[in-house]
């Protein structure tokens, strides 16, 4: 893949601006190198520390004043024993970390419910105190890894995605979020995006018949205002995005029908959209820290329909 979809919206739109910044003074000011010039030899015991910098001396202008990729539980100083990657550290996956020796989840979103994790809040609460307990009696450090991924180049997450679709051959040569292939009838395009993804059931707007060979692909939560701005420039037959506020890119699209544009809409649900990220994250680790115990656990939407 060419340029990340970060180019196109901004690193403001990935990186926060808000945060709290646990652990960055030990984190390594080193220019962005290949990862072949960082590959970790275990010959000494690899510390969270020391995974955390090998990732974000991949990462230009990196490591980043303010972040929400601060550590959530557990010491920069302890020695890995293992490692799963995940959309969120739920209990679930806290669990199976346990099961399986692992004390480092690497999570793409927060942890205690809010998007700096924030936790004075929550401190009589009981099911952050549950959480937060487990993790200190199993000693599980908890990382998590937004705003890098994002920043990687090309994107993780966006790398992954487009991986698990099978779209490498139709994206944009400037790295722009738009895909053009041969035109198929929206129905066709949702049952493989379902099958891809893993997806039982998802949202839609538009005629199923539609045919749509411009897609736009946003994963995760862009925001309305920059899907909105993405249509507009794009143009897109479909837009395929994770998340959105109903009362916004909702609306734009019931417009946009109304006055006629044939225009599609498929939210995917946030973790389905960007999970292949973290998966990719996988393999990322096991060229830097070979050796290691790394595996993927899915989150999974909490999420049913009735």
């Amino acid at each position: 893949m060419q340029k990340s979809v970060q180019h196109f919206f901004g690193r403001r739109h990935f990186v926060s601006v808000v945060s709290k910044s646990v652990g960055l003074s030990i984190f390594m000011a080193a220019p962005a190198v290949g990862l072949a010039e960082h590959i970790w030899k275990l010959s000494k015991a690899t510390t969270v520390s020391d995974i955390i910098n090998l990732f974000i001396r991949e990462i230009p202008s990196a490591p980043y004043e303010k972040t929400v990729d601060t550590l959530k539980s557990g010491e920069l100083t302890q020695e890995v024993t293992g490692i799963i990657t995940t959309m969120f550290a739920t209990l679930e996956v806290i669990q199976q970390a346990i099961n399986i020796g692992a004390n480092f989840i690497i999570a793409h979103e927060p942890t205690f419910y809010n998007h700096t994790d924030e936790t004075a809040w929550l401190e009589k609460d009981d099911v952050y105190r549950y959480k937060a307990d487990l993790l200190k009696t199993h000693k599980i450090a908890v990382w998590r890894c937004h705003d890098y991924i994002h920043s990687h180049r090309p994107d993780g997450v966006m790398t992954g995605v487009i991986k698990a679709l099978g779209w490498e051959s139709y994206s944009a040569s400037d790295g722009t979020p738009i895909f053009t292939m041969q035109a198929a009838p929206l129905k066709d395009i949702v049952a493989h995006v379902k099958a891809r993804l893993g997806i039982n059931s998802l949202r839609y707007a538009g005629d199923l018949l539609q045919p749509c060979r411009r897609i736009l692909l946003l994963p995760g939560a862009a925001g309305g205002r920059a899907q909105i701005s993405a249509i507009s420039r794009f143009k897109p037959d479909l837009v395929m995005c994770g998340e959105l506020s109903e009362w916004e890119t909702a609306e734009y699209i019931r417009d946009a029908r109304l006055k006629g544009d044939k225009i599609a809409l498929v939210i995917l649900g946030h973790i389905a959209s960007e999970e292949p990220g973290l998966e990719w994250m996988v393999g990322w680790l096991k060229k830097a820290v070979p050796g290691m115990n790394v595996r993927h656990v899915p989150a999974k939407n909490p999420l049913s329909f009735i």
